[in-house]
């Protein structure tokens, strides 16, 4: 494909946050076509007018499917991969019971490598181009996953995970290794490619106020880099961190007080905020990465995602795998879905489509480059079968528009709906 290609289908692209007025559906743009050259969108419009703009390209006929950016999963725990959907424990019995002891195998880098190139094919499969991940405190796991995602040319974030307290003996770095061995992860690997570092405390009760501290300043050496870690996931977590921190004005003043809180600062889950802790994220222009699925399944609580996009926040969508119970963004946007309804708020389809791409692209700094359908944007795209089941088929059948059609998919989709994945515009997954 030289020459570049054109995929006609229904193209959805997005003019703005669908959070930002009345009516979803008018921040959003249908097209007939995008064109494809050299890992770019060249452009998006009339099948005549991509025709004219790319006059050799090989036309890829999609009639009746719907072709977005690809999905971007803005919160992961690639180690996890194996242990997903593991019974019954709520968030701290889970890490003790399944997640430390599996974590404790990736010092092996023939491990690491095998779960990487799983994971990574399995999150294609559904559909997802990008994402942001933990792995562990071994620095082979974070070779692995970026090697792994160099081979497949694909945009990624990624670090090492830091913990010196309350895990076990062998999943505990110090506040000097941590910091040595995540700057040298970063001069190995980051802006590499399209591969991004980001710092990796993994939260307040597994890192001492040393090693925040060494965090901290690590991020203020390093600011290009993304800053990952969890915050007011669990009531009983919070309580534990007011426990190790009692001079705390919150759990977010323990990552403030050692310079953790910043523009580009993820926050997983962030379910229970206290007012400060909403209006300083806002202030920093911090991202919020809702997790529904990782929420339901462990008994977390219920996001509020209506009050936070009011008041501005920066918002991401992620599976948390394994926490959460699905590598599908579809199943994610479902039950983000679902939260909405819990809190009488429900979302509207293209919020839901926009904050699988362009919202988590934006919480991830990358919204100039993925997570759109925009001349210029990296090619990674996504199509989606609206009528990959009988059930879906059915109830799309009888939709007057197209929000409608794509609803029954965000609902009941699965690995079959996505037809086709493109990562940086080389076919992964083709129908």
């Amino acid at each position: 494909m030289g020459t570049g290609f054109i995929l006609k289908g229904q193209v959805l692209a997005f003019a703005a946050s669908p959070f930002a007025g009345d009516r979803p559906e008018d921040a959003t743009l249908l097209r007939e076509a995008v064109a494809v050259k050299d890992g770019k969108i060249a452009g998006a419009g009339t099948l005549s007018e991509m025709q004219a703009l790319l006059p050799e390209a090989e036309l890829v006929d999609h009639a009746g499917k719907l072709i977005l950016a690809g999905f971007v999963d803005a919160h992961v725990h690639y180690p996890q991969t194996a242990i997903i959907a593991s019974w019954g424990k709520r968030l701290i019995d889970w890490l003790y019971s399944y997640t430390f002891p599996e974590e404790m195998r990736f010092g092996d880098r023939g491990y690491a490598d095998e779960i990487a190139h799983r994971y990574l094919d399995l999150t294609a499969a559904h559909g997802t181009t990008t994402v942001c991940s933990y792995c562990t405190i071994h620095p082979e796991s974070a070779d692995a996953f970026f090697a792994a995602a160099q081979a497949r040319g694909q945009r990624v974030a990624a670090g090492k995970t830091c913990m010196d307290r309350n895990a076990p003996d062998g999943l505990c770095d110090t506040p000097q290794s941590a910091y040595d061995d995540s700057e040298a992860l970063i001069a190995r690997w980051h802006g590499v490619d399209r591969l991004e570092y980001t710092i990796t405390p993994r939260f307040s009760p597994t890192s001492t106020p040393e090693q925040l501290e060494a965090m901290g300043a690590l991020w203020a050496k390093h600011p290009e880099c993304l800053m990952q870690t969890h915050l007011s996931e669990q009531t009983d977590e919070i309580e534990w961190v007011k426990s190790l921190f009692p001079q705390a004005r919150d759990y977010l003043d323990t990552y403030e007080e050692f310079g953790l809180l910043g523009a580009k600062g993820l926050y997983g889950h962030a379910i229970h905020l206290e007012e400060r802790e909403r209006h300083r994220l806002r202030e920093f222009g911090a991202a919020l990465i809702h997790c529904p699925t990782s929420n339901t399944f462990i008994g977390s609580g219920l996001f509020d995602m209506a009050g936070l996009m009011a008041e501005g926040q920066r918002i991401g969508l992620a599976t948390d795998t394994g926490g959460g119970s699905s590598f599908s963004m579809l199943r994610t946007m479902a039950a983000a879905y679902e939260i909405g309804q819990l809190r009488g708020t429900p979302l509207h389809a293209a919020q839901l489509l926009w904050l699988a791409t362009q919202g988590s692209a934006t919480a991830l700094r990358m919204e100039g480059k993925i997570g759109n359908i925009a001349p210029g944007m990296e090619a990674d795209l996504v199509v989606l079968d609206l009528a990959s089941t009988p059930a879906i088929a059915q109830r799309a059948g009888r939709a007057e528009d197209i929000w409608e059609a794509v609803f029954p998919t965000i609902m009941m989709g699965d690995d079959r709906a996505i037809a086709e994945v493109w990562i940086g515009g080389q076919p992964v997954k083709r129908s």
